[in-house]
Protein backbone atom coordinates (compact mmCIF):
# COMPACT_ATOMS: atom_id res chain seq x y z
CA UNK A 1 0.00 0.00 0.00
CA UNK A 2 1.14 3.26 -0.86
CA UNK A 3 1.45 5.82 1.83
CA UNK A 4 0.69 9.35 0.51
CA UNK A 5 1.83 12.25 3.09
CA UNK A 6 0.15 15.06 1.47
CA UNK A 7 -3.34 13.05 1.97
CA UNK A 8 -2.48 12.52 5.76
CA UNK A 9 -3.80 14.97 8.16
CA UNK A 10 -1.30 14.27 11.37
CA UNK A 11 -1.02 15.44 14.23
CA UNK A 12 -2.59 19.03 14.54
CA UNK A 13 -0.52 21.65 15.56
CA UNK A 14 -2.60 22.54 18.85
CA UNK A 15 -1.80 19.10 20.21
CA UNK A 16 1.45 18.98 19.79
CA UNK A 17 3.58 20.25 22.85
CA UNK A 18 4.69 18.23 25.38
CA UNK A 19 6.15 18.56 28.84
CA UNK A 20 10.01 18.36 29.84
CA UNK A 21 9.92 14.95 30.73
CA UNK A 22 8.41 14.21 27.62
CA UNK A 23 10.75 16.36 25.69
CA UNK A 24 13.90 15.35 27.25
CA UNK A 25 13.33 11.65 27.41
CA UNK A 26 15.47 8.63 28.61
CA UNK A 27 19.14 8.51 26.63
CA UNK A 28 19.99 4.73 24.84
CA UNK A 29 22.39 2.61 26.83
CA UNK A 30 25.75 3.34 24.63
CA UNK A 31 27.10 -0.37 25.45
CA UNK A 32 23.88 -1.45 23.84
CA UNK A 33 22.59 0.47 21.19
CA UNK A 34 22.80 -0.97 17.90
CA UNK A 35 24.68 1.60 15.78
CA UNK A 36 22.30 2.56 13.13
CA UNK A 37 19.56 3.84 15.80
CA UNK A 38 22.83 5.87 16.74
CA UNK A 39 22.96 7.22 12.80
CA UNK A 40 18.96 7.91 12.76
CA UNK A 41 19.15 9.47 16.05
CA UNK A 42 22.19 11.74 14.73
CA UNK A 43 20.81 12.48 11.88
CA UNK A 44 17.58 13.34 12.98
CA UNK A 45 19.24 16.05 14.88
CA UNK A 46 20.64 17.50 11.87
CA UNK A 47 17.19 17.04 10.28
CA UNK A 48 15.46 19.09 13.04
CA UNK A 49 18.01 21.97 13.12
CA UNK A 50 17.89 22.65 9.35
CA UNK A 51 14.22 22.86 9.63
CA UNK A 52 14.24 25.05 12.64
CA UNK A 53 16.50 27.80 11.18
CA UNK A 54 15.04 27.32 7.69
CA UNK A 55 11.87 28.70 9.51
CA UNK A 56 13.46 31.09 11.45
CA UNK A 57 15.20 32.82 8.20
CA UNK A 58 11.97 32.41 6.52
CA UNK A 59 10.20 34.35 9.26
CA UNK A 60 12.48 37.43 8.99
CA UNK A 61 10.96 38.42 5.60
CA UNK A 62 7.40 37.48 6.40
CA UNK A 63 4.93 40.19 6.86
CA UNK A 64 2.01 38.36 7.26
CA UNK A 65 1.30 38.13 10.92
CA UNK A 66 -0.89 35.27 11.32
CA UNK A 67 1.15 33.09 8.70
CA UNK A 68 4.32 34.46 10.84
CA UNK A 69 3.00 32.76 14.25
CA UNK A 70 2.14 29.71 12.15
CA UNK A 71 5.82 29.12 11.31
CA UNK A 72 6.80 30.05 15.05
CA UNK A 73 4.27 27.39 16.44
CA UNK A 74 6.11 24.46 14.05
CA UNK A 75 9.98 26.46 15.02
CA UNK A 76 8.96 25.48 18.35
CA UNK A 77 7.77 22.02 18.26
CA UNK A 78 10.72 21.32 16.55
CA UNK A 79 12.48 22.97 18.35
CA UNK A 80 11.63 20.40 21.39
CA UNK A 81 11.59 17.76 18.99
CA UNK A 82 15.50 18.26 17.92
CA UNK A 83 16.34 18.57 21.76
CA UNK A 84 14.38 14.71 22.46
CA UNK A 85 16.66 13.41 19.09
CA UNK A 86 19.82 14.90 20.32
CA UNK A 87 19.23 14.19 24.03
CA UNK A 88 18.81 10.59 22.90
CA UNK A 89 22.64 10.31 23.18
CA UNK A 90 23.73 9.38 26.85
CA UNK A 91 26.60 11.13 28.89
CA UNK A 92 29.07 8.86 29.61
CA UNK A 93 29.40 8.94 25.61
CA UNK A 94 32.53 10.61 24.95
CA UNK A 95 32.75 13.41 22.44
CA UNK A 96 35.13 10.94 20.61
CA UNK A 97 32.18 8.39 20.29
CA UNK A 98 30.08 10.17 19.17
CA UNK A 99 32.20 11.71 16.58
CA UNK A 100 33.02 8.36 14.86
CA UNK A 101 29.27 7.62 15.02
CA UNK A 102 29.05 11.48 13.05
CA UNK A 103 31.10 9.99 10.08
CA UNK A 104 29.69 6.42 10.22
CA UNK A 105 26.31 8.38 9.51
CA UNK A 106 28.05 10.22 6.40
CA UNK A 107 29.51 7.71 4.55
CA UNK A 108 26.50 5.25 5.27
CA UNK A 109 24.19 7.99 4.72
CA UNK A 110 26.01 9.39 1.55
CA UNK A 111 26.54 6.18 -0.23
CA UNK A 112 22.93 4.84 0.71
CA UNK A 113 22.01 7.80 -1.24
CA UNK A 114 24.08 7.77 -4.37
CA UNK A 115 22.84 4.58 -5.40
CA UNK A 116 19.61 6.02 -5.04
CA UNK A 117 20.23 9.08 -6.76
CA UNK A 118 18.03 9.29 -10.53
CA UNK A 119 20.46 12.55 -11.57
CA UNK A 120 23.53 11.08 -12.40
CA UNK A 121 25.73 14.32 -12.14
CA UNK A 122 24.61 14.62 -8.46
CA UNK A 123 25.18 10.91 -7.97
CA UNK A 124 29.41 12.21 -9.25
CA UNK A 125 28.91 14.67 -6.25
CA UNK A 126 27.87 12.34 -3.90
CA UNK A 127 30.37 9.70 -4.59
CA UNK A 128 33.22 12.69 -4.39
CA UNK A 129 32.06 13.42 -0.72
CA UNK A 130 31.97 10.30 0.27
CA UNK A 131 35.62 9.72 0.07
CA UNK A 132 36.28 12.54 2.44
CA UNK A 133 34.22 11.82 4.43
CA UNK A 134 35.37 8.00 4.66
CA UNK A 135 38.98 9.53 5.62
CA UNK A 136 37.18 11.73 8.59
CA UNK A 137 36.47 8.62 10.36
CA UNK A 138 40.16 6.67 9.61
CA UNK A 139 41.84 9.89 11.08
CA UNK A 140 39.53 10.25 14.32
CA UNK A 141 39.74 6.37 14.72
CA UNK A 142 43.37 7.02 15.35
CA UNK A 143 42.35 8.87 18.19
CA UNK A 144 39.85 7.30 19.63
CA UNK A 145 42.07 4.40 20.32
CA UNK A 146 45.14 6.64 21.66
CA UNK A 147 43.26 8.33 24.13
CA UNK A 148 40.03 6.30 25.15
CA UNK A 149 41.07 2.75 23.65
CA UNK A 150 38.22 2.72 21.43
CA UNK A 151 38.11 0.15 19.11
CA UNK A 152 36.32 1.26 15.81
CA UNK A 153 34.38 -1.65 15.96
CA UNK A 154 33.05 -0.47 19.24
CA UNK A 155 31.24 2.73 17.95
CA UNK A 156 30.69 1.06 14.20
CA UNK A 157 29.87 -2.24 14.61
CA UNK A 158 31.64 -3.93 11.74
CA UNK A 159 29.04 -1.96 9.61
CA UNK A 160 31.71 0.50 8.35
CA UNK A 161 35.21 -0.48 7.03
CA UNK A 162 37.94 2.04 8.17
CA UNK A 163 40.54 2.95 6.42
CA UNK A 164 42.59 5.43 4.34
CA UNK A 165 40.07 7.74 2.07
CA UNK A 166 40.91 10.62 -0.07
CA UNK A 167 43.78 12.27 2.35
CA UNK A 168 41.77 15.34 4.36
CA UNK A 169 44.83 17.27 3.91
CA UNK A 170 43.69 17.13 0.16
CA UNK A 171 40.09 18.05 1.13
CA UNK A 172 40.46 22.33 1.47
CA UNK A 173 40.05 23.91 -1.82
CA UNK A 174 39.48 27.26 -3.77
CA UNK A 175 35.77 28.02 -2.35
CA UNK A 176 34.97 28.69 -6.08
CA UNK A 177 35.81 25.12 -7.33
CA UNK A 178 33.27 23.27 -4.45
CA UNK A 179 30.23 24.87 -6.26
CA UNK A 180 28.72 22.32 -8.38
CA UNK A 181 25.98 22.74 -10.74
CA UNK A 182 22.54 23.02 -9.43
CA UNK A 183 19.22 20.73 -10.47
CA UNK A 184 16.31 22.48 -12.43
CA UNK A 185 13.37 22.58 -9.95
CA UNK A 186 11.08 21.97 -12.64
CA UNK A 187 12.55 18.72 -13.52
CA UNK A 188 14.22 17.28 -10.75
CA UNK A 189 12.74 14.25 -9.33
CA UNK A 190 11.23 14.72 -5.75
CA UNK A 191 13.58 11.97 -4.85
CA UNK A 192 16.53 14.20 -5.86
CA UNK A 193 14.99 16.78 -3.54
CA UNK A 194 14.99 15.44 -0.48
CA UNK A 195 18.04 13.46 -1.38
CA UNK A 196 19.95 17.09 -1.08
CA UNK A 197 18.49 17.91 1.75
CA UNK A 198 18.97 15.33 3.62
CA UNK A 199 22.76 15.28 3.13
CA UNK A 200 23.03 18.48 3.72
CA UNK A 201 21.58 18.48 6.81
CA UNK A 202 23.70 15.69 8.19
CA UNK A 203 26.88 17.39 6.87
CA UNK A 204 25.58 20.60 8.43
CA UNK A 205 24.87 19.69 11.64
CA UNK A 206 28.43 17.49 11.54
CA UNK A 207 29.69 21.12 11.28
CA UNK A 208 27.72 22.13 13.85
CA UNK A 209 29.12 19.22 16.46
CA UNK A 210 32.48 20.26 15.86
CA UNK A 211 32.20 23.44 16.08
CA UNK A 212 31.16 23.00 19.46
CA UNK A 213 33.11 19.74 20.83
CA UNK A 214 36.30 20.54 19.16
CA UNK A 215 37.90 22.10 22.02
CA UNK A 216 36.84 19.90 25.09
CA UNK A 217 39.97 17.68 24.36
CA UNK A 218 43.09 19.44 26.21
CA UNK A 219 45.37 17.29 23.10
CA UNK A 220 46.59 20.38 20.75
CA UNK A 221 46.50 17.98 17.63
CA UNK A 222 43.30 16.81 18.20
CA UNK A 223 41.93 19.95 18.71
CA UNK A 224 43.70 21.33 15.62
CA UNK A 225 42.61 18.24 13.67
CA UNK A 226 38.65 18.83 14.44
CA UNK A 227 39.34 22.50 13.24
CA UNK A 228 40.40 20.86 10.09
CA UNK A 229 37.86 18.21 9.52
CA UNK A 230 35.55 21.13 10.73
CA UNK A 231 36.58 23.34 7.92
CA UNK A 232 36.21 20.64 5.42
CA UNK A 233 32.56 20.63 6.86
CA UNK A 234 32.20 23.87 5.70
CA UNK A 235 33.17 22.80 1.93
CA UNK A 236 30.90 20.09 1.96
CA UNK A 237 28.14 22.34 3.16
CA UNK A 238 29.42 24.76 0.49
CA UNK A 239 28.93 22.13 -2.22
CA UNK A 240 25.89 20.35 -1.16
CA UNK A 241 24.01 23.17 -0.98
CA UNK A 242 25.11 24.73 -3.92
CA UNK A 243 22.93 21.63 -5.55
CA UNK A 244 19.89 23.13 -5.01
CA UNK A 245 17.84 25.33 -7.63
CA UNK A 246 18.05 29.15 -6.34
CA UNK A 247 15.12 29.81 -8.01
CA UNK A 248 13.15 27.61 -5.54
CA UNK A 249 10.77 30.43 -3.83
CA UNK A 250 10.87 30.09 -0.20
CA UNK A 251 7.35 28.65 0.11
CA UNK A 252 8.89 25.33 -2.20
CA UNK A 253 11.43 25.74 -0.15
CA UNK A 254 9.21 25.53 2.93
CA UNK A 255 7.37 22.61 1.59
CA UNK A 256 10.61 20.77 0.56
CA UNK A 257 12.10 20.96 4.07
CA UNK A 258 8.68 19.51 5.70
CA UNK A 259 8.47 16.50 2.71
CA UNK A 260 12.06 15.58 3.72
CA UNK A 261 11.21 15.77 7.24
CA UNK A 262 8.35 13.70 7.02
CA UNK A 263 10.00 11.14 4.81
CA UNK A 264 12.99 10.44 6.97
CA UNK A 265 10.61 9.58 10.13
CA UNK A 266 8.54 7.62 8.15
CA UNK A 267 11.94 5.79 7.20
CA UNK A 268 13.16 5.51 10.66
CA UNK A 269 10.19 4.63 12.06
CA UNK A 270 10.26 1.65 9.30
CA UNK A 271 13.78 0.62 10.18
CA UNK A 272 13.89 1.02 14.00
CA UNK A 273 14.94 -2.01 15.94
CA UNK A 274 14.70 -0.31 19.87
CA UNK A 275 10.77 -0.45 20.42
CA UNK A 276 10.70 2.91 22.75
CA UNK A 277 12.63 4.50 20.39
CA UNK A 278 10.60 3.51 17.15
CA UNK A 279 7.35 5.24 19.16
CA UNK A 280 9.60 8.57 19.24
CA UNK A 281 9.60 8.00 15.20
CA UNK A 282 5.86 7.34 15.10
CA UNK A 283 5.12 10.01 16.98
CA UNK A 284 7.65 12.28 15.49
CA UNK A 285 6.18 11.22 12.00
CA UNK A 286 2.42 11.87 13.13
CA UNK A 287 4.02 15.97 14.07
CA UNK A 288 5.38 16.25 10.95
CA UNK A 289 2.28 15.66 8.66
CA UNK A 290 0.70 18.29 10.97
CA UNK A 291 3.72 20.53 9.56
CA UNK A 292 3.59 19.21 6.25
CA UNK A 293 -0.10 20.01 5.68
CA UNK A 294 0.72 23.57 6.89
CA UNK A 295 3.25 24.20 4.78
CA UNK A 296 0.88 22.61 2.12
CA UNK A 297 -1.56 25.54 2.88
CA UNK A 298 0.75 28.13 2.76
CA UNK A 299 2.35 27.02 -0.62
CA UNK A 300 -1.42 27.09 -2.22
CA UNK A 301 -1.46 30.67 -0.29
CA UNK A 302 1.39 31.96 -1.93
CA UNK A 303 2.25 29.89 -5.01
CA UNK A 304 -1.38 29.14 -6.45
CA UNK A 305 0.31 25.16 -7.62
CA UNK A 306 -0.64 22.00 -6.01
CA UNK A 307 2.44 20.58 -3.93
CA UNK A 308 2.39 17.41 -5.67
CA UNK A 309 3.83 19.87 -8.45
CA UNK A 310 7.08 20.14 -6.35
CA UNK A 311 7.24 16.83 -3.81
CA UNK A 312 4.97 14.06 -5.96
CA UNK A 313 2.41 12.38 -3.90
CA UNK A 314 4.53 9.23 -2.54
CA UNK A 315 6.71 9.10 0.16
CA UNK A 316 10.73 9.01 -0.73
CA UNK A 317 12.72 6.87 0.85
CA UNK A 318 15.98 8.67 2.21
CA UNK A 319 18.48 6.44 3.68
CA UNK A 320 18.08 2.92 4.83
CA UNK A 321 21.33 2.89 7.34
CA UNK A 322 22.49 -0.88 6.33
CA UNK A 323 26.27 -1.70 5.71
CA UNK A 324 27.62 0.33 2.61
CA UNK A 325 30.78 -1.87 2.08
CA UNK A 326 31.01 -3.12 -1.03
CA UNK A 327 29.67 0.17 -2.57
CA UNK A 328 32.48 2.22 -0.44
CA UNK A 329 35.39 0.43 -1.53
CA UNK A 330 34.40 -0.01 -5.43
CA UNK A 331 34.02 4.49 -5.14
CA UNK A 332 37.37 4.07 -3.37
CA UNK A 333 39.19 2.11 -5.27
CA UNK A 334 38.16 3.84 -8.62
CA UNK A 335 38.03 7.63 -7.17
CA UNK A 336 40.54 7.93 -4.82
CA UNK A 337 42.58 10.14 -6.95
CA UNK A 338 39.85 12.45 -8.02
CA UNK A 339 39.97 16.35 -7.77
CA UNK A 340 37.62 19.36 -8.16
CA UNK A 341 38.33 20.50 -11.90
CA UNK A 342 39.04 24.28 -12.32
CA UNK A 343 35.99 24.73 -14.21
CA UNK A 344 33.99 24.19 -11.48
CA UNK A 345 31.59 21.89 -12.48
CA UNK A 346 33.61 19.00 -13.52
CA UNK A 347 36.91 16.81 -11.73
CA UNK A 348 39.92 15.77 -12.86
CA UNK A 349 42.36 12.94 -11.68
CA UNK A 350 45.88 14.10 -9.72
CA UNK A 351 47.44 13.24 -12.89
CA UNK A 352 45.18 15.55 -14.32
CA UNK A 353 44.87 18.53 -12.62
CA UNK A 354 47.43 21.80 -13.50
CA UNK A 355 50.35 23.10 -11.55
CA UNK A 356 48.24 26.43 -11.25
CA UNK A 357 45.46 24.53 -10.00
CA UNK A 358 43.72 27.11 -7.87
CA UNK A 359 43.28 24.84 -4.66
CA UNK A 360 47.32 24.48 -4.50
CA UNK A 361 47.82 27.74 -2.50
CA UNK A 362 44.65 27.31 -0.37
CA UNK A 363 46.18 23.14 1.11
CA UNK A 364 49.96 24.89 1.08
CA UNK A 365 48.81 27.60 3.44
CA UNK A 366 46.58 25.28 5.70
CA UNK A 367 49.23 23.07 5.96
CA UNK A 368 52.35 25.27 6.19
CA UNK A 369 53.29 24.03 9.61
CA UNK A 370 51.92 20.66 9.49
CA UNK A 371 48.62 18.49 8.41
CA UNK A 372 47.02 17.97 11.89
CA UNK A 373 45.01 14.58 10.42
CA UNK A 374 48.69 13.04 9.49
CA UNK A 375 49.55 13.74 12.58
CA UNK A 376 47.13 11.38 13.67
CA UNK A 377 48.49 8.42 12.32
CA UNK A 378 51.61 9.17 12.99
CA UNK A 379 50.08 8.99 16.88
CA UNK A 380 48.40 5.85 15.65
CA UNK A 381 51.57 4.45 15.05
CA UNK A 382 52.64 5.00 18.39
CA UNK A 383 50.26 3.50 20.04
CA UNK A 384 49.41 0.66 17.73
CA UNK A 385 52.76 0.63 15.32
CA UNK A 386 50.84 0.95 12.93
CA UNK A 387 47.68 2.73 11.77
CA UNK A 388 44.51 1.72 13.43
CA UNK A 389 43.10 0.07 10.77
CA UNK A 390 39.34 -2.25 10.46
CA UNK A 391 38.01 -3.91 6.89
CA UNK A 392 38.57 -7.91 5.50
CA UNK A 393 41.75 -8.94 4.88
CA UNK A 394 41.50 -8.21 0.95
CA UNK A 395 40.92 -4.37 1.21
CA UNK A 396 43.32 -3.74 4.35
CA UNK A 397 45.90 -4.93 1.82
CA UNK A 398 45.30 -2.84 -0.66
CA UNK A 399 45.55 0.37 1.88
CA UNK A 400 49.15 1.40 0.76
CA UNK A 401 47.87 0.98 -2.95
CA UNK A 402 44.70 3.33 -2.16
CA UNK A 403 47.01 5.60 -0.14
CA UNK A 404 49.97 6.36 -3.14
CA UNK A 405 47.14 6.51 -5.71
CA UNK A 406 45.08 9.27 -3.36
CA UNK A 407 48.36 11.73 -3.37
CA UNK A 408 49.29 14.51 -5.05
CA UNK A 409 52.69 15.71 -6.21
CA UNK A 410 52.53 19.79 -5.07
CA UNK A 411 50.81 20.78 -1.68
CA UNK A 412 52.08 17.96 0.68
CA UNK A 413 52.55 18.36 4.07
CA UNK A 414 55.75 17.83 5.17
CA UNK A 415 54.95 15.46 8.17
CA UNK A 416 53.02 13.58 5.77
CA UNK A 417 52.66 9.56 6.45
CA UNK A 418 53.36 8.27 2.92
CA UNK A 419 52.66 4.57 1.61
CA UNK A 420 55.74 3.72 1.82
CA UNK A 421 56.11 4.70 5.38
CA UNK A 422 52.54 3.75 6.15
CA UNK A 423 53.69 0.22 4.82
CA UNK A 424 56.68 0.21 7.03
CA UNK A 425 54.40 0.22 10.13
CA UNK A 426 51.95 -2.45 9.15
CA UNK A 427 55.25 -4.76 8.10
CA UNK A 428 56.34 -3.47 11.77
CA UNK A 429 53.50 -4.75 13.55
CA UNK A 430 53.02 -7.98 11.75
CA UNK A 431 56.56 -8.96 13.15
CA UNK A 432 55.62 -8.06 16.65
CA UNK A 433 52.50 -9.81 16.52
CA UNK A 434 54.27 -12.85 14.99
CA UNK A 435 56.67 -12.38 18.17
CA UNK A 436 53.92 -12.24 20.25
CA UNK A 437 52.25 -15.29 19.14
CA UNK A 438 56.19 -17.32 19.70
CA UNK A 439 55.80 -16.36 23.55
CA UNK A 440 52.09 -17.48 23.96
Amino acid sequence: MTFSPLKEKGMPLEKQMRNWHQIVGKPYNKTDVDCYTRTRQILMNGIEVEAWGFKHQLARFLTDNDDKIKLSQIGRIENTQQMTCNWMGPADQSVLDTTLAYEQVAVDLTAWLAQNEPDKYIKEVFDFGLLEDFDHLYRYAQFAYAREGTEPSDIVQGQTDVITGRPTQFHHNCNGLRKRKHYDKNSASPQTKVNILTVLSGEQQTHNFYAEHGFMYGDHVLRETYAEIKDVEEEHVTMYESLIDPNESMWEKLLIHEFTEVCNYYTCMEDEVDERIKKTWELFLDMELGHLQTASELFKKYEKRDPEEVVGSDIIIPCRFVSQKDYVQKVLEKEVNKRLAPDGEFYKTTEEIPDDWASYPVQERTAEISAPSENAVRIGGIYHDRDIAEAKESLLNKQTEILSKGMQKKAVAWNTVDADELGEMIEKHKSREKEKEKLI
